[in-house]
């Protein structure tokens, strides 16, 4: 359905009256309200009868469009014995479709100019493509022909999953810092799905059967399990009136509940001690976190900078140049639905064993713990978290990339300035109650990292190669 030409900058009201004349309730798109986005832009919301979710930022300053599709289907909602499906779908998306041959997809999005890529992580599942705004109908067309229409049958299941296969053998079983990332979670959780990896598990990969990928495709990739989000130079009517025209006759699905799976308080250190092919002694240590939508995550994340972060941070400073303990230091908070992990990872130097290191960073923990943050330090952090968000917004791509993860981790696709906003009512005493309520050594978990015998041998003799 075409409507004709609307005067620019008509009430969005207006719009979806001219839309919705003669369409289906499927088909019908209704505005829910909007959002301002940094200091220009808006957000306006949409929502189709069948439940898809639009959110369209209009951006004329660059002829391109950011064309993103989040599924709000992750590992979390994978069940033990299936781990691994929501990432092979990743995969899959690519090929087959029942209008497109196989290698179709790819072919024409590199001939409009498109770039492309995809991940999966625990909470969500993200398809994005950066196109020339004059191709915005074709990749429209190309996007939602995947949506309802990808092929699986037996040949395409098999191939993909030898691709995902040796992906985890490279990513994960043969390399040090993925398979004891991967054992921490897996030590740290014990009940809530956080405690498998995004990869799956290496049986689960391989026993997935068509009726498995069958059962996941109908169940999630749904208009009402998904959000399309834009930016760029494409105005509200063109856009509305493609999608309408491409999703508006797909029913919605019944989406189950993630697991209700609670992680309980974990009552005592959990340590395990692993043994790799490394030339030094490693750790990586866990604390348990705030979920993204809690008060503490945007106070922690600046305590973690402040601890981790950035060549001026305490553990660099303290392990890596003055007392030379170490040879790399790395920290990262997750940004989940559900609570996660505070992070670190790193790396002894020649000489210096899992203890001595633990203890050091045990020592600089405790600093924190009884003396207060300077300002300085407090205002270096929030400087580098508040401009780590500025340069993500500088592209459509960036920009549609930050308010999909929002809206589908928070239901609210301008959390990102929010939480901007909020950094500037920090102070350094608050840092000091959070380093005591989640940075104690009860509720952690500890993976030692042994080096294998013979591996400083074997790593020398590697790089002279």
């Amino acid at each position: 359905m075409r409507s004709t030409p609307i005067s620019k900058g008509s009430p969005p009201s207006v719009l979806t009256q001219r839309l919705n004349r003669g369409a289906s309730r499927d088909r019908q798109i209704h505005h829910l309200g909007g959002y301002p986005f940094g200091p220009s832009l808006r957000i306006e919301r949409y929502a189709m009868g069948n439940g898809l979710s639009i959110l369209l930022v209009e951006d004329h300053t660059a002829p391109t469009v950011a064309y993103h599709t989040w599924f709000r289907v992750g590992s979390r909602h994978e069940t033990p014995g299936k781990t691994g499906i929501a990432h092979l779908f990743e995969h899959l998306m690519f090929n087959e479709t029942e209008k497109l041959a196989a290698g179709e997809f790819d072919r024409e999005l590199e001939e409009l100019g498109a770039e492309s890529n995809a991940s999966t992580w625990l909470d969500w599942t993200h398809y994005d493509i950066a196109v020339p705004s004059t191709a915005f109908e074709r990749v429209a067309e190309l996007e939602s022909e995947r949506m309802q229409h990808l092929v699986l049958r037996e040949p395409q299941v098999e191939s993909e999953k030898e691709v995902v296969a040796n992906e985890r053998r490279y990513r994960v079983e043969d390399d040090v810092e993925g398979s004891v990332g991967e054992q921490l979670w897996a030590t740290a959780f014990e009940h809530h799905p956080y405690r498998w990896p995004t990869i799956g598990w290496m049986a689960d990969i391989q026993g997935f059967t068509v009726d498995d990928c069958e059962k996941f495709y109908r169940t999630y990739y749904a208009p009402n399990n998904a959000t399309i989000v834009l930016v760029g130079a494409v105005d509200s009517e063109r856009a509305l009136t493609k999608l309408q025209e491409v999703y508006g006759g797909y029913r919605a699905a019944t989406i189950p509940d993630p697991p209700p799976d609670v992680e309980p308080e974990q009552p005592a250190e959990r340590s395990v001690t692993v043994t790799k092919l490394t030339p030094t002694w490693k750790l990586n240590i866990g604390y348990h976190s705030p979920a993204l939508g809690h008060p503490d995550h945007v106070p922690l994340s600046v305590l973690c900078e402040i601890l981790f972060g950035g060549r001026s941070s305490r553990l660099l400073k303290t392990l890596v140049r003055d007392r030379e303990l170490a040879s790399d230091v790395r920290g990262s908070l997750s940004p989940l639905r559900d609570p996660g992990l505070l992070e670190l990872f790193v790396s002894a130097r020649d000489g210096v064993d899992a203890e001595q290191l633990l203890a050091a960073i045990d020592e600089e923990l405790d600093r924190v713990l009884v003396e207060p943050v300077s300002n300085d330090e407090l205002e270096r952090a929030k400087a580098r978290i508040e401009l780590g968000l500025l340069q993500g917004l500088q592209t459509n791509e960036g920009k549609a990339s930050t308010i999909g993860f929002y809206e589908v981790v928070l239901g609210n696709p301008a959390a990102g300035f929010e939480r901007l906003q909020s950094l500037n009512e920090l102070r350094p005493g608050q840092l000091r109650e959070l380093a005591n309520r989640y940075l104690n050594r009860r509720s952690r978990t500890v993976i030692r990292v042994e080096p294998q015998a013979g591996a400083a041998d074997a790593t020398a003799e590697g790089d002279a190669r």
